[in-house]
């Protein structure tokens, strides 16, 4: 199984379904539909609405963070699991660098993923070097100690990892075939050494779009992609889709 998750960020307001919409309605008729799945993580805002209209349609809705407590509690502006699940979420990514940045600790991510998994919403977990970490050679610790988050005692069918470098995100750079091939064995093994067997499914995120997805074709270990800016725009987000299966 492929994925095509769509990060919205913070970008989107009620009519923006229409992107959704267009994505779902590709989705639904394309003949390569049964191997993949299509995920779009719109802001909190618009997840119920989402949730509800797609309910039993094609695409899947998810959340693009959670708080590391479980049900409810007096942290302002803080959004648990638990809601998050109840609006009709069904994955949630953790570990983002941008939330890593605000300051997400390998003992919140632990609880984030820990909460999120007890009330039944996938985890796309999230990790990556910076640009200082990648010219120091430093990629496969960086990686390994954020992945040593997760514990032998989840659910690693519930869990897909999402390798995103920091120094490829908006920036158009991306790494090499050869790179990248390395550092998704790496994953793999590190994954499979927790889990003590298969490792859960990895993806790219990074400047994926629709002309460079063809290079990341060659790489049958990566199992799909975390895809930013691209998935604001149905034409876009339905290219990468079209090219990868071309």
């Amino acid at each position: 199984m492929r994925y095509f998750i769509g990060n919205w960020k913070m970008f989107g307001v009620p009519k923006s379904i229409n992107i959704v919409k267009k994505i779902n309605s590709f989705y639904s008729k394309d003949k390569n539909r049964k191997k993949y799945r299509v995920i779009i993580t719109p802001p909190f805002t618009l997840i119920e609405t989402f949730s509800k209209y797609f309910k039993n349609k094609s695409v899947c809705i998810g959340s693009q963070n959670c708080y590391q407590k479980e049900q409810f509690s007096s942290n302002t502006a803080a959004i648990s699991p638990y809601m998050i699940r109840s609006v009709g979420a069904k994955y949630t990514l953790v570990g983002h660098s941008d939330n890593r940045s605000e300051g997400d600790t390998n003992e919140m991510l632990k609880n984030k993923v820990q909460f999120a998994l007890k009330n039944n919403l996938k985890v796309v977990f999230c990790i990556g070097e910076n640009k200082t970490e990648k010219n120091n050679k430093k990629t496969f610790s960086v990686l390994k100690n954020q992945i040593k988050v997760l514990e032998r005692k989840f659910n690693k069918n519930n869990i897909i990892v999402a390798y995103e470098p920091i120094w490829s995100i908006g920036t158009g750079k991306i790494p090499s075939k050869n790179e990248l091939l390395k550092i998704t064995i790496f994953i793999k093994k590190v994954l499979k050494s927790i889990f003590n067997k298969k490792s859960p499914a990895v993806l790219y995120g990074g400047s994926v779009d629709g002309n460079n997805v063809k290079m990341f074709k060659d790489i049958r270990e990566i199992d799909g992609f975390l895809i930013g800016g691209a998935s604001k725009s149905s034409k876009k987000f339905i290219d990468i889709i079209k090219n990868y299966y071309r």
